[in-house]
């Protein structure tokens, strides 16, 4: 396209350019903050240094892409990685194998593959079609990442057998899996146009990934600068070997590391310290962590821009250092009876909540016996968790409509040929996925979702599933646009359980799987944008995308039931808060403890009129209003720092507090201020070439050394090696000895009564 017809093409758009340059705002049709203001439209490249440095603006339509030996490579990694991540989903701290393991260890496996098997073809299929292409590459780590992380749904099983004591078949947990990981698909598909063609969506976590096969492969592009010093091959490699030897230390050797709540270790019993400084029950001022695992349990701190991590930086302080004491210290909500900061419910003796004393035989509620047992309780941060999930549902929705509609107006009327990218435009040239293809994905999974829901005993009706679907296809682009632009997820776990507990309450297993639709269509949905962002960069055909995130996601979520299973049977003290091996499910005890809030007692007796809870539905309003008003204040006043207040994500970003705790966010904003604030402002092309490959080999790193250590130091003869030596030294044993650890609360059972609370429920 030459500059005459893109001009024209801006002018018809309404939008005013010279014959030179694009002003930024031909770009995205809002105020970006990730575009600086004196921005100049490429027309051969992306206005963006983030993507520029990472993506190439050229493609070779005749590499192999989708040979045999990448489906046969990428269906091993969609079995494998699956699985290792299930098992590790249920230990803190947790790492996830990304995709980052399978694209480092498939390179050379490949290499290999290209040299030594035959040049031959069976029935028409090449085994080996030459040297191993980039677009193989990218085709077998998206295989090997859409079904890594564990399956949502997985956790309904793990709290039906934990609270529940239910042992489901396996039919009713594969078609649950299978509907509640694949129907998001269809609704990816439709969001294309507006998530992944405009160039402002520039989805900052794929950027590592692009910048990492551009290493591997040794490409060279205009957008990588000139900068001198060592190639980025061998960076890589000096920080995936540092990365892989460091965590021998905070993994093994001197836990402490990790959980550096130096403050605590001064003073053990002062439970106001450890409150304050803690890392595990309290509010982390001590902010250091020595532990790469603790700080990206949120993501990488590199991929963030750091605008966006200045906001979560914003609201930890906010909320989490100056409200939540104010709220726990003058003993809003009994609070003071409660640890800080914990996943778990509590009862009126400050005991973990017993779901079973409330509950009929038919897992049910059980209202005689609630009033004979104990309403129900939660920590301040907890507490505080859900007042910002129900600001950042409503904030949503208005930071939206007065940031975006236009954008979204635009993208609506615009066809998928018409992108004014250069990435777009050497897209347009291979054949788009058929409407058809969606459809089929959506009607079978629902098939499967109403099989699901009627034939075993969840007590949800067909409408709730309806309903479900249809939050998801509502906020699937909004949520979408915050996350292409700041790498963090609005989630809407807590407004499908407001909505499901009012609707259907004191059925808890209904709960879990309202939520699941509603919540996880609309996540997998944007997983699949995100991966088709992904191939939009490298330039991979659409139809074989389509295909390998299906496959794989169906290989997955198999594996992972598998995996699941074997871990209940085999795993001693499954679960319990502090198993040894760190199998303390902390993302099932966040699940099981909203099934009993959410599904058992419901929401009418926590957050109703009259009852403990119910000031934070006023989170509702704050949400709505504050976006309004920034955007009143920012008509007045151009510029400034408004630009960068983006409150959903102030709202939510700290949305996996619990179990996550504050540490994990403020050495994630300290890592992201020095990287991606200091260092991209005052050494901006060591960052333009080094950054998204320092992140990768951190990741990767961390990633192989916690395997190793597991599999080689911890698991074999039951954790028994070093029993009496190592693991008993002071380094390993410290943090364990504080108020902290074991989540004391600043005040014990009134002396005159046997429980605290309110009299009656």
């Amino acid at each position: 396209m030459s500059a005459h017809s893109a001009s024209f093409e801006e002018k018809r758009d309404g939008e005013k350019v010279d014959d030179t340059h694009h002003l930024a705002t031909a770009i995205a049709d809002f105020d970006d903050p990730n575009l600086a203001a004196d921005a100049e439209y490429l027309e051969d490249d992306s206005p963006y240094p983030e993507v520029r440095s990472a993506v190439a603006n050229t493609d070779d339509p005749d590499m192999p892409c989708a040979t045999f030996r990448a489906w046969f490579i990428g269906i091993l990694w969609a079995i494998l990685i699956p699985g290792l991540n299930q098992f590790f989903f249920f230990r803190f701290p947790s790492v996830t194998i990304g995709g980052i393991v399978a694209q480092l260890v498939s390179f050379p496996i490949m290499r290999a593959w290209a040299r030594i098997v035959p040049q031959v073809k069976i029935f028409g299929v090449s085994l080996n079609p030459g040297q191993f292409s980039i677009k193989e590459h990218v085709l077998i780590t998206i295989m090997a990442s859409v079904g890594a992380g564990s399956a949502y749904a997985t956790d309904i099983i793990a709290v039906q057998k934990v609270y529940y004591s239910q042992n489901p078949p396996f039919a009713y947990q594969w078609l649950l899996v299978m509907s509640t990981q694949l129907i998001g698909f269809s609704i990816g598909g439709i969001a294309r146009r507006f998530l992944v063609q405009p160039p402002s969506m520039i989805w900052p976590a794929n950027l590592v990934t692009c910048t990492l096969f551009n290493t591997l492969h040794s490409q060279y592009y205009s957008g990588i600068g000139t900068r001198g010093g060592i190639s980025r091959e061998r960076f890589f490699l000096y920080a995936f070997l540092g990365s892989f030897s460091w965590y021998f230390l905070p993994g093994y050797i001197f836990s402490a590391l990790s959980f550096f709540s130096w403050v605590c270790w001064i003073a053990p019993n002062n439970i106001v310290v450890n409150q304050l400084f803690g890392e595990s029950s309290g509010l982390g001022m001590s902010i250091l962590t020595f532990d790469w695992s603790q700080i990206t349990y949120i993501g990488s701190p590199l991929a963030t821009p750091w605008w966006a991590q200045a906001n979560i930086a914003f609201s930890i302080v906010v909320f989490y250092w100056f409200l939540c004491p104010v709220l726990y210290y003058t003993n809003t909500f009994y609070a003071k009876y409660l640890p800080m900061s914990t996943p778990t419910s509590y009862d009126n003796t400050g005991m973990e909540y017993d779901v079973s004393q409330i509950l009929t035989p038919e897992n049910t509620f059980d209202e005689a016996k609630y009033h004979l047992y104990s309403p129900l309780f939660l920590s301040t941060t907890f507490a505080l968790a859900y007042g910002l999930s129900f600001a950042s549902v409503t904030a949503t929705i208005t930071h939206t409509l007065v940031y975006y509609r236009k954008q979204i107006w635009v993208q609506s009327r615009r066809s998928m040929s018409e992108q004014r990218d250069v990435h777009a435009r050497l897209m347009s040239r291979y054949a788009q996925v058929p409407d058809w293809w969606y459809v089929v994905i959506f009607v079978s999974m629902f098939v499967f979702g109403v099989v699901c829901i009627e034939v075993y005993h969840t007590e949800m009706p067909v409408w709730a599933f309806v309903l479900a679907l249809c939050i998801s296809f509502v906020y699937v682009v909004p949520i979408g646009i915050i996350q292409a632009i700041t790498n963090q997820q609005v989630g809407l776990n807590v407004i499908t359980e407001l909505i499901i507990g009012y609707a259907l309450p004191g059925r808890p297993i209904a709960m879990m799987m309202f939520k699941t639709w509603g919540y996880i269509t609309m996540a997998q949905a944007l997983t699949f944008t995100s991966d088709f962002k992904l191939g939009h960069y490298m330039k991979i055909p659409p139809r074989p995308m389509f295909w390998c995130q299906v496959i794989a996601t169906a290989l997955a979520g198999t594996v992972q039931l598998g995996v699941q299973a074997w871990m209940f049977s085999n795993i001693e003290g499954m679960c319990d808060r502090h198993q040894k091996d760190g199998f303390s499910c902390p993302s099932t005890t966040v699940f099981g403890t909203a099934s009993i809030i959410w599904g058992v007692i419901g929401p009418q007796r926590i957050f109703s009129s009259g009852q403990l809870y119910n000031k934070l539905l006023w989170f509702f309003l704050i949400g709505a209003l504050t976006p309004v008003t920034t955007y009143l204040i920012q008509k007045r006043v151009r510029g400034g720092l408004l630009k960068y207040l983006n409150w959903p994500v102030v709202f939510t970003g700290t949305g996996l507090i619990p179990p996550a705790t504050p540490t994990n966010y403020v050495a994630w904003c300290v890592v992201g201020f020095i990287f991606n604030y200091i260092i991209r402002r005052r050494h901006f092309s060591w960052w333009t070439k080094y950054n998204y490959v320092l992140s990768a080999g951190l990741d990767a790193g961390l990633a192989i050394s916690t395997i190793v250590i597991f599999f080689c130091l911890e698991f074999p003869k039951n954790n028994a090696i070093g029993a009496n030596t190592l693991q008993l030294w002071w380094g390993n044993t410290v943090y364990t000895k504080t108020a902290d650890w074991n989540a004391l609360p600043l005040w014990g059972i009134p002396e005159n009564r046997t429980f605290f609370g309110p009299e009656t429920w």
